[in-house]
């Protein structure tokens, strides 16, 4: 089994869409078992801080979604979630052993 993880920003959008939202369609529509979005409460990266601002207003919080599933599917939905990530995030992938 393998691992994709992609780092993201909560705001980031393309064509007016949630970058989070469009990659769960993607990992949907590939038939993965499953993937999980996890919020970060901060971080920092290329394009400076993610943080969140308790004060009842989130700003760019780092999201991190994380999937795994066999090579072959995974391979089939990489080019279009990377299209979408661009530049404007990470996307790392590593084989795991499932217990």
């Amino acid at each position: 089994m393998w691992s994709v993880v992609i780092r993201i920003k909560k705001n980031d959008t393309v064509k007016g869409k949630r970058v989070h939202i469009l990659i769960l369609d993607i990992l949907k529509k590939g038939k993965i078992s499953g993937a999980t979005v996890w919020t970060g409460t901060g971080g920092y990266g290329k394009r400076g801080e993610s943080n969140m601002h308790v004060e009842g207003i989130s700003v760019n919080m780092p999201l991190v979604i994380e999937v795994i599933d066999e090579l072959s599917k995974l391979e089939k939905i990489l080019p279009e979630i990377k299209e979408i990530v661009g530049d404007n995030g990470l996307i790392t992938m590593h084989e795991v052993d499932m217990i």
